[in-house]
């Protein structure tokens, strides 16, 4: 079982599992789950995106409320920082965590493979 809290109210999330041969994966799929989660990850870390506006063009298809709920879920989970500068106009930045960096690797392999199977 893995726990968190979220941003929002504090309340802590769990994720429950069933042990078996690969439940790790089974968790790993659940924390950065989230329809734009994975890219996010993914212009923050590997295309050094780290501004909310910019994030929005770049994705595109997302709105501003679910892309501030995912980038707070993200932070709640341990994959971003938010440094917000207070500064008029607002100034907020997004950078990764430690284990943010480490789950680069794991996007770089899911990119190659997407590269090499589904072009």
């Amino acid at each position: 079982m893995y726990a968190y809290s979220t941003p929002e109210d504090g309340a802590a999330r769990v994720i429950r599992y069933t042990p078996f041969y690969g439940a790790e994966v089974s968790t790993i799929q659940k924390i950065p789950g989230g329809k734009w989660k994975i890219e996010i990850l993914y212009y923050t870390g590997i295309e050094k995106i780290n501004r909310f506006g910019q994030l929005r063009r770049k994705i595109g298809e997302i709105n501003e409320s679910l892309l501030t709920k995912q980038l707070r879920e993200l932070e709640a989970d341990g994959f971003l920082l938010r440094h917000d500068y207070k500064e008029i106009p607002t100034r907020v930045e997004y950078s990764l965590t430690e284990m943010g960096k480490s789950f680069m690797k794991v996007l770089k392999v899911m990119q190659k493979w997407g590269e090499e199977n589904l072009h």
